[in-house]
């Protein structure tokens, strides 16, 4: 507990925006967030009082970090498992603990039990060498989409395979491999839900998601013209993977609509980019919603706080031209309904630096209204 407050102290390894974001929503509740932090100038360590300097694949730091903490949670999914065992065994709270949490580090370890748990997903093999990669390209029809067992997120580790010959190419590479089918989907989805230690789970509405070149850029909430019973259906498939995997805080379950319904693509154990829109769009943001779960304090409300709410995302351009500064002025003048989210990134070409969101009662005008203040903030332009 911290002894100012008389409150518990959530430690948070990883000092990106997610953790940006989950400082900002413990202020609100009284907490004070500890942040393990590679950099003085990660976005979370520009803001927070509690930085600790260290790397999350040393267990000595991990360790030092954990014991001024009542309880450790992540904003990546890339501190090794055995140290995370570690730190259980020595008897710190850990939440997602590494059983849950190994199934979103590994893909091949992700579907494998998502198969044998009986959750819809595509058609997939593991590759242990070309032959499996061709064999199943000529089954199941190329183009295919082979995967990074580990490590891969926004596009990257994803990659899509015409013919033998890239197939080829990629396996030279000793990259660890899946394969998955094309899948032919109606439009991407993603269901967010948390879960407490007592067994608790609340899960927010379905959400459209928008990718381009392998990057979400745009959120639509709630998912536009999705019917209740495929809402219900993705919800309950998420709830059920929460409790089936042993998930203890948020869970984020990306899906692929198809004609025939509902696959599962990839899991978060962690706030996640799909759920950002929640910090105005709904009554619990997803970032208090997660130190409610690893607290073991009853869940919030998920309801929509408008009818129509749109996130999107602002990716690093160029340099030059018009400062951010100035531009923002432009924006609150032109949109003053506009919420910014900027994460205190450097810039980088593609890179995630913020998302902007807007409500409003009509999906379509939202919609615009968002994607327009984002191309504004990110190349000066209406």
């Amino acid at each position: 507990m911290d002894t100012r407050t008389g409150l518990p102290v959530v430690g948070m390894v990883g000092g990106g925006q997610l953790a940006r974001m989950t400082h900002q929503a413990a202020i609100a509740l009284g907490q004070s967030l500890r942040v393990l932090a590679q950099s003085p100038d990660d976005g979370a360590a520009l803001v927070a009082a509690d930085v600790q300097i260290g790397e999350h694949t040393d267990l000595a730091a991990l360790r030092e970090f954990a014991k001024s903490c009542d309880v450790v949670t992540f904003d990546h999914e890339h501190v090794p498992s055995a140290h995370i065992r570690a730190l259980a065994a020595e008897g710190f709270a850990v939440h997602p603990g590494a059983d849950a949490l190994q199934f979103a580090q590994d893909k091949l370890l992700m579907r494998t039990r998502l198969t044998e748990l009986g959750f819809p997903a595509p058609r997939w093999r593991t590759v242990e060498g070309l032959d499996d990669l061709v064999s199943f390209g000529d089954e199941t029809g190329w183009p295919v989409i082979a995967k990074a067992t580990r490590g891969g997120y926004d596009g990257r580790g994803v990659f899509p395979l015409s013919d033998a010959d890239e197939a080829a190419a990629l396996v030279a590479t000793g990259t660890p491999l899946i394969v998955e089918e094309r899948v032919r989907l109606v439009r991407e989805l993603a269901v967010l839900c948390a879960r407490s230690p007592f067994g608790q789970v609340a899960a927010y509405p379905v959400v459209e998601t928008v990718q381009r070149d392998g990057i979400c850029v745009e959120v639509l909430a709630p998912a536009p013209d999705l019917s209740e019973e495929l809402a219900v259906a993705a919800q309950e498939l998420a709830i059920g993977v929460a409790k089936q995997l042993g998930v203890v805080g948020l869970l984020a379950v990306e899906l692929f609509e198809t004609a025939d319904g509902l696959l599962v693509n990839e899991l978060a154990m962690r706030p996640h980019n799909s759920g950002h829109w929640t910090i105005e769009g709904a009554r619990t943001s997803q970032f208090e919603q997660h130190l409610r779960a690893v607290l073991d304090y009853p869940l919030g409300e998920t309801s929509l706080a408008a009818p129509a709410v749109v996130m999107a995302n602002l990716l690093g351009g160029e340099p030059g031209g018009m400062s951010i500064d100035e531009r923002l002025h432009h924006l609150f003048a032109e949109d003053p309904g506009i919420k910014v989210h900027l994460y205190g990134k450097q810039v980088r070409p593609g890179r995630k630096i913020g998302h902007v969101t807007a409500l409003g009662s009509d999906m379509t005008s939202v919609r615009a209204r968002a994607v327009r203040a984002a191309k504004w903030l990110q190349e000066g332009q209406w």
